[in-house]
């Protein structure tokens, strides 16, 4: 077959590519389900590993079943010696965060066998904290902390970062956000994962790929900008003139937006509703009424600057907000990100393995035809 009459679709915007149980997602309505639960209902409940549970085996487990989940999880928390002997080199370099979660997701099946696939997808959700966090603390001169067995997911990657014990109210708060943002449609990192094992690569190579996706601007966003505008506006009385003199200076205003969402991101509803609940519990309330200050005047100036587009809060927004008051730095907020879509990237490979089938699209050749080779001493 040719491509001749073969439609181009830019991006593959609108191109059906997969099939999935994991999440659907539908900008026109707002709606975001992970493996059938709205985002609402499950995200502020359950716990991370009862989501990735779902995510890999579309059901719920039972308490038996969730204890053993979380045990063998547990139990795989602490890296290879030779991760840890490379981020620590990576550490002398300098290298972003994004950088060190890339080099060393390739390394975590060196003490495990790599033709089992349940124990790697485990590993590689085990241990994304603890390279994070890990290398969070080596490149600030501070020693690794050793994953503790007795913290659930949420909980023992906070205390892996700063070495105490969250509070309940701040490991739900993590919880909540690795939740929403577990998994969200055919998003780039995903599709990569996808593409990757669709040759009968590994888990590994396919999650390491996704990294790479994810470290893009364009897919893994940037959410501190959007809490540094909160800050720089400083007071609410203050952010229409300063949103105005953004709009009129033709800037985008950060958190607000989405290439999906033509309404509000539900990852933002509940998103904002997890860092109220926070913050009260024993946060900066007057930052988070500022922000949800913010957000309204940003809304509405953005429906008067741009009529009919209807430019919503995003997941950035909260995002930022709420990962700054659990204590993390920007540069820590796209590989938390990742931290939570690993379980996601791995149930969409399941998919793809059971479906067997190598993705490999077509493209269309634009370029010209039947040249004529002329030697190189006469060009």
């Amino acid at each position: 077959m040719t491509t001749q009459n073969l439609a181009y679709k830019p991006g593959l915007e609108g191109v059906i590519a997969a099939e999935t149980r994991r999440s659907y997602v539908n900008g026109q309505t707002g709606t975001l389900l992970i493996a059938g639960y709205p985002l609402a209902d499950i995200a502020g409940q359950a716990t991370f590993e009862e989501v990735v549970y779902l995510l890999w085996l579309d059901r719920l487990p039972t308490a038996v079943e969730l204890a053993d989940f979380k045990s063998k999880l547990a139990a795989l928390r602490p890296l290879p010696p030779a991760t840890l002997t490379l981020l620590r080199a990576i550490a002398d370099s300098g290298a972003p965060v994004m950088d060190a979660l890339r080099m060393a997701a390739g390394t975590l099946s060196l003490d495990l066998d790599e033709s089992d696939a349940d124990a790697l997808a485990m590993a590689l959700v085990a241990r994304f904290p603890t390279i994070v966090a890990a290398y969070w603390r080596l490149s600030h001169g501070q020693e690794p902390i050793a994953p503790s067995a007795d913290l659930g997911h949420a909980a023992n990657y906070l205390y892996m970062l700063k070495g105490e014990r969250p509070s309940p109210a701040q490991a739900r708060g993590m919880a909540t956000y690795l939740n929403t943002v577990s998994d969200h449609g055919l998003n780039a990192s995903t599709f990569t994962a996808r593409v990757i094992v669709s040759t009968q690569s590994d888990l590994v190579a396919a999650i390491t790929g996704a990294v790479g996706a994810l470290k893009g601007p364009l897919h893994g966003g940037a959410p501190g900008p959007a809490l540094d505008m909160v800050f720089e506006i400083g007071q609410a009385e203050r952010a229409e003139a300063y949103l105005r003199e953004k709009l009129e200076s033709g800037h985008r205003l950060m958190g607000f937006g989405h290439r999906v969402y033509k309404v509000r991101d539900p990852r933002a509803e509940v998103l904002a509703a997890a860092a109220e609940t926070m913050y009260r519990a024993g946060g900066d309330m007057a930052l988070y009424e500022l922000a949800k200050s913010v957000e309204q005047t940003a809304v509405a100036l953005l429906e008067e600057y741009k009529p009919g587009r209807n430019l919503q809060t995003n997941v950035e927004f909260y995002t930022a907000l709420l990962l700054h008051g659990l204590g993390l730095e920007t540069a820590l907020f796209t590989p938390t990100f990742a931290v939570g879509r690993v379980g996601g990237w791995l149930g969409q490979c399941f998919e793809q393995i059971a479906d067997g089938r190598l993705i490999r699209p077509k493209e269309a050749y634009i370029g010209e035809m039947d040249r004529q080779w002329v030697p190189l001493e006469e060009r």
